[in-house]
């Protein structure tokens, strides 16, 4: 019997790129009987470093909320990219890495189940609901939202250990050279998957799965 795909996904949660890709990896997940393995890649993990990157924090937005327009036209569900509430909100951009600790704090509780869970809760928040992913509390509060208990999960998100797995994703994701959101690689074949609509990525899939049945290209990688 064919052991099945494992993918490498790395992301950030205020990334739209990712709020694309992740109902489609869903939807083909159980399509492939595919192994997700979630990988928080934190783009600037502070204010200083989102207006080293962008200028200002007012110009980070501008030009994060343009990205946002590209990401809205290639969208299966467009209307629920929603740029100018992000626009009109009264806190900076957020960077990503309260966001990425909440994720990583949720596969800590409950495997990489609760990650892709929480990942996704937060990119409705951030993304539809125009709200501070970057706050602590409302973090927590979304955590609540999916049954995590309150304290429990608090505890884990600031324990010490939550922010050295976000870094270890890191580490793993500059040698394997990942640069860009989303990422997803084919651990059984070192492929990397294009990021596209549902029909492409599954073209991919079916190639990955080929390829992955001769026995080629296999990579090692940290689980």
């Amino acid at each position: 019997m064919a052991r099945p795909l494992t993918i490498d996904f790395y992301h950030d949660v205020v990334c739209a790129w990712c709020f694309n890709i992740s109902p489609r990896m869903r939807a083909l997940a159980a399509e492939f009987d595919l192994d997700i393995r979630h990988r928080t890649f934190v783009l600037q993990d502070s204010k200083e470093a989102m207006a080293e990157r962008w200028g200002t924090l007012a110009q980070a937005r501008e030009t994060i909320l343009g990205h946002w327009a590209n990401c809205q036209s290639a969208s299966d569900t467009p209307e629920r990219i929603n740029i100018e509430g992000m626009r009109r909100a009264r806190f900076d951009y957020p960077h990503g890495m309260e966001a990425a600790l909440a994720c990583k704090a949720a596969e800590l509780i409950s495997g990489q189940s609760g990650h892709w869970d929480m990942f996704d809760r937060l990119q409705s928040a951030h993304i539809t609901e125009s709200r501070n992913v970057e706050d602590q509390d409302v973090a927590v509060d979304l955590a609540v939202s999916l049954g995590h208990d309150r304290s429990v999960f608090r505890a884990r998100l600031n324990d010490p250990e939550t922010r050295r797995r976000v870094e270890a994703d890191r580490q793993q994701a500059r040698r394997f050279q990942v640069q860009s959101i989303p990422t997803l690689i084919v651990r059984n074949t070192g492929m990397r998957l294009e990021n596209g609509p549902i029909e492409d990525l599954r073209t991919q899939l079916s190639f990955a799965t080929r390829l992955a049945g001769r026995g080629g290209g296999a990579m090692s990688c940290a689980s």
